[in-house]
């Protein structure tokens, strides 16, 4: 759970996107993190390929080369912390218009943007996840929220998103 404290200290730091419009000479130190000896890089080493691992949904569930897919996914996990999927059957008409309109909302006000905002304690919504054993901040602003199973959803998110986000 985040404590009061936690919350109250970050509510007066703006979004990423409102404080690079302001002249910056630093980084504000809420978002300055030292790495620790024993955290992994934030990217692969120099003995791992350095292009962004891809990972095919359809081998992994029709089962062409499964174990070998397996492998990537898991490695891809472990070493990147990300991959790109595809042969998944998303039409790139769907994709293009989910990525227009996530883009449509994170250029609205500020103040629009404010209606979805990440309650304390959850991590649903806009904004920035104050973590209670982590208190520095991640450079980016962030919209999330479950979808599916129906019953996982916030009320108080979806019924507000424009129409044709929703």
């Amino acid at each position: 759970m985040v404590s009061s404290e936690l919350v109250t200290m970050f509510e007066d730091v703006l979004n990423v996107q409102e404080l690079i419009k302001k002249p910056l000479t630093s980084v504000p130190e809420c978002y300055v993190r030292q790495q620790c000896h024993n955290e992994p890089a934030l990217l692969p080493d120099e003995t791992s390929s350095q292009e962004l691992p891809i990972i095919s949904l359809g081998k992994l569930i029709h089962g062409e080369d499964t174990e070998l897919e397996l492998e990537k996914l898991n490695s891809a996990c472990r070493d990147w912390g990300f991959f790109q999927l595809v042969e998944h059957g998303i039409s790139p008409a769907v994709l293009k218009t989910l990525k227009d309109e996530v883009e449509g909302f994170f250029m609205l006000p500020l103040e629009e943007k404010m209606k979805y905002k990440i309650q304390p304690g959850d991590v649903e919504g806009y904004g920035r996840v104050i973590r209670a054993d982590d208190t520095k901040l991640d450079w980016g602003d962030r919209l999330f929220f479950k979808t599916n199973p129906r019953s996982t959803r916030k009320p108080h998110l979806l019924p507000q998103l424009p129409s044709s986000f929703r």
